[in-house]
């Protein structure tokens, strides 16, 4: 029995699976599993754990944040992983996206530039028995190349453009998902490495905090 004022943090989260994400047309089944099966409360800060299924992003520390629900549905979704594939993602953060990827794929590699989020995000995953999800303090820029190809490449900070080194160790029709734009405004888009070109879909507009870029 929950105690008064106690939240009933799985409610919540089939609530938010619900009325975010399935009603807002995100349909992949594997996608809405991963996020009924993440502890989203685990990856906020302390003071913010009674907003952690808010529909919104909430507050990190150093000027970062975690994405709202539905945006890191849409990123995920737009992978169209099968559960084979090694995925890159950059800007890990708090590492819950991670989270949500390590249920999607067979592994991930995490790239996060600020060393505190990365030693926090590591110890969330281990509390939670994540295994396939490498979390790497590195710019992610440059992204790993000693993990590539990759088959999905997703990046949850805004790039005025995208960053050749990702497109270069994207597989060969692999997708590439990034928030492409400027401080106050982005278009979250899909590219396919197709040979010597990339196939571009818009998917939304919307606002990501700004890549942060190592010396």
């Amino acid at each position: 029995m929950l105690s008064r004022g106690a939240v009933d943090t799985g409610k919540e989260r089939a609530a938010m699976v619900e009325h975010q994400l399935r009603r807002r047309g995100i349909g992949n089944t594997r996608v809405l599993a991963a996020m009924s099966e993440v502890p989203r409360e685990a990856f906020v800060p302390e003071a913010l754990k009674a907003s952690a299924y808010a529909d919104s992003a909430l507050p990190l520390s150093h000027g970062q944040t975690i994405s709202q629900p539905l945006m890191v549905a849409m990123s995920v979704e737009a992978l169209e992983l099968q559960g084979h594939e090694t995925v890159l993602e950059i800007g890990a953060g708090s590492g819950y996206q991670a989270a949500v990827l390590s249920r999607l794929a067979k592994k991930v590699y995490a790239i996060e530039i600020i060393p505190e989020l990365v030693d926090h995000a590591r110890g969330v995953l281990d509390s939670l028995g994540v295994d396939n999800v490498e979390l790497l303090c590195a710019d992610g820029r440059k992204g790993w190349p000693e993990g590539a190809p990759y088959d999905g490449i997703v990046v949850a900070a805004a790039a005025e453009e995208v960053p050749p080194a990702l497109i270069e160790q994207l597989r060969e029709g692999g997708r590439l998902v990034v928030p492409v734009g400027g401080k106050w405004g982005q278009s979250l888009q899909t590219l396919r490495k197709r040979g010597d070109r990339l196939e571009t879909e818009d998917l939304c507009r919307c606002v990501f905090v700004p890549l942060v870029y190592g010396s």
